[in-house]
């Protein structure tokens, strides 16, 4: 009896054992794929799960957005304008029905400039049911590239096919349950050598890397997206290239992308929201102001109308060397340049006269166009801060800056030329605090608020909930009410917007802005984005909240602002081809700016 009984206990620990160890290769983690690249990989990124992350972006807020009916019509006339799809949406289904896991990609060096790329993925069935799918897309590319040259090569037990479209190769193989695919034959067989165990050193593994496993324990446990960049490679290049224009003294100073170490990050989807963690690896570069904290003690200036606000530590004083060596970059920095060394101010200067934590606000009320925008330092000198806004507001030629008092507190303001949006830049400054805006009214009211010891933004629910979604910040903060700026935006813009497609009506073949949604079905899925930053151990570790993060949007804006300028650029230049000289032996004279001849 004992003999059964000890028999059952044992067979019941193996089941367990082995459930717990095929459900922890279910779990998310880069492990595995780290293990399978090379130590001076310099790029990997990894999805655990496909179609968990399809699944988890469908719950998403933004996406439920974008399946918003109203949306939708809005969007079908754009969308029809773009090429047709389907294929791609064929292809993307059938890679579904493959169950793919631990996909990655990774670059593996940049040697002589040709970047060489491996990666792969886990699939379930078998390999017939795998180059189904992928077979497709081998024979679109070879559709695409006539000349390409196709041959099968055996290695150890695996059958590898090769595909040679000068100078592009690409290496493809099964190590069932895997897929394999390199642009290199040499790192393909890699990758099969470390699948198989072939490979002995766990060291010249990226999963053996000190860099990277720091990077990885900052990382949540389970994650949509993973992503590993070891800046080293492109460090160097700079260090070369710094060496070789700069003299020698002014090498040995490292930039700070000499100073990373590592950059990873790492994205979930959880409640609808999106959540975003980067840590870059790097030395601690406030550790000469003692260490300082957030306080976020501009927080006081915010209203319920309020939708953006920053703080952040800047050593103002630090920055104001490289200003001053960089000053010849910019006709802007060589006047304060200028105007702070005829005043005899110094860097000291600087760093007596102001705190650390730079502060910044938006505020929108329903009644105005426009919003308003502040900007905020701590003072801690005011007879040195007073007299750095002095030399600031004598870089003007002409003495436009007009100086007020009142209830203790120094105004600066000057008049902007007549535009489109009336500005007049203002600087106030008590003995506490410097508020910089662009209207009077706003940077008066704010310093009002200064004073008090509660205010409405801080302890608004929106704020209040948002914050708690963040660890308390060390270095960095943000917050953006993503509903009140859609709401102001649309109030503002939708009448400007309706009344540019009645004067251009070919704008109406590319959008049709009478089926704009209403503001209502738009913000029903937006709330706050919160970031917050913090010094961890050996590294930033900077986490976002929202129903985009705020890396996203500065990224999205960023893109935004390159293609408007480019397409400006390209206007531009269209708008030239007016200007050319007429034809020789013609006697009619070129156009004027004005028209007239």
């Amino acid at each position: 009896m004992k003999r059964l009984i000890l028999l059952v206990v044992t067979g019941a620990a193996a089941a367990v054992a082995g459930w717990y160890v095929w459900n922890l290769s279910q779990k998310t983690s880069s492990t595995y794929v780290s293990a399978l690249l090379p130590r001076e990989t310099i790029f990997m990124a990894h999805m655990p799960d496909f179609n968990q992350t399809r699944d988890q972006w469908r719950q998403s807020d933004i996406y439920k957005l974008y399946r918003e009916p109203e949306v939708q019509n809005f969007l079908h006339k754009p969308l029809a304008n773009l090429s047709k799809g389907d294929t791609a949406s064929q292809t993307l289904l059938e890679f579904e029905q493959l169950d793919p896991k631990n996909v990655f990609f990774a670059l593996i060096s940049l040697d002589d400039n040709s970047p060489k790329l491996a990666g792969g993925f886990r699939f379930q069935g078998s390999v017939a049911d795998a180059e189904r799918v992928i077979g497709k897309w081998r024979s679109k590319f070879l559709e695409r590239n006539p000349g390409a040259r196709r041959e099968k090569l055996h290695y150890e037990h695996h059958e590898i096919e090769l595909v040679a479209a000068t100078p592009f190769t690409l290496a493809t193989a099964y190590d069932r349950p895997w897929f394999f695919a390199a642009t290199d034959l040499t790192e393909l067989k890699g990758l099969l050598d470390r699948a198989d165990g072939r490979a002995k050193n766990p060291k010249e593994t990226l999963d053996g890397d000190e860099a990277y496993r720091a990077a990885i324990s900052h990382m949540p446990s389970n994650y949509a997206l993973f992503f590993y960049l070891q800046p080293k490679t492109f460090a160097e290049r700079l260090a070369s290239l710094r060496a070789a224009i700069q003299s020698p003294a002014a090498t040995k100073q490292q930039t700070i992308l000499e100073q990373v170490r590592s950059i990873s990050g790492a994205t979930r989807l959880e409640g609808g929201k999106i959540y975003d963690l980067l840590f870059v690896g790097m030395p601690r570069l406030e550790s000469r102001d003692g260490g300082k904290a957030l306080t976020r003690s501009s927080l006081t200036l915010g209203t319920k109308e309020t939708f953006f606000y920053l703080s952040m530590l800047l050593n103002l004083g630090e920055r104001m060397e490289t200003l001053n060596q960089a000053a010849g970059l910019s006709g802007m920095m060589q006047k304060f340049a200028q105007a702070f060394s005829d005043s005899g101010i110094t860097v000291d200067d600087w760093k007596a006269a102001f705190g650390l934590e730079l502060g910044s606000l938006a505020d929108w009320p329903s009644s105005a166009h426009w919003p308003t925008l502040l900007l905020t330092l701590p003072v801690l000198d005011v007879a040195k801060a007073g007299k750095i806004v002095e030399a600031a507001t004598r870089t003007d030629e002409d003495p436009i800056w007009t100086r007020a008092e009142k209830d203790g507190v120094h105004y600066f303001s000057m008049q902007s030329p007549a535009t489109l949006v009336a500005i007049t830049p203002t600087i106030a400054l008590s003995d506490r605090l410097l508020v910089a805006g662009f209207n009077p009214v706003s940077v008066e009211e704010a310093v009002k608020r200064s004073g008090s010891a509660s205010s409405e933004f801080p302890e608004s629910p929106a704020y209040k909930s948002a914050t708690r979604l963040v660890p308390a910040p060390t270095n960095f903060f943000a917050y953006i009410d993503t509903q009140l700026l859609y709401s102001r935006l649309d109030a503002s813009l939708r009448p400007m917007l309706l009344l540019a497609a009645a004067f251009m009506p070919t704008l109406s073949s590319s959008v049709d802005l009478g089926k704009l949604p209403s503001p209502e079905v738009i913000t029903t899925h937006l709330s706050p984005i919160v970031s917050s930053q913090r010094y961890e151990r050996d590294g930033y570790v900077a986490e976002s909240v929202g129903p985009i993060t705020f890396n996203q949007s500065v990224i999205g804006l960023a893109i935004l602002s390159g293609a408007g300028a480019a397409a400006a650029r390209q206007k531009g230049n269209s708008g030239l081809s007016g200007w050319s000289s007429p034809p020789a032996g013609s006697s009619q004279p070129s156009p004027s700016p004005s028209g007239t001849p």
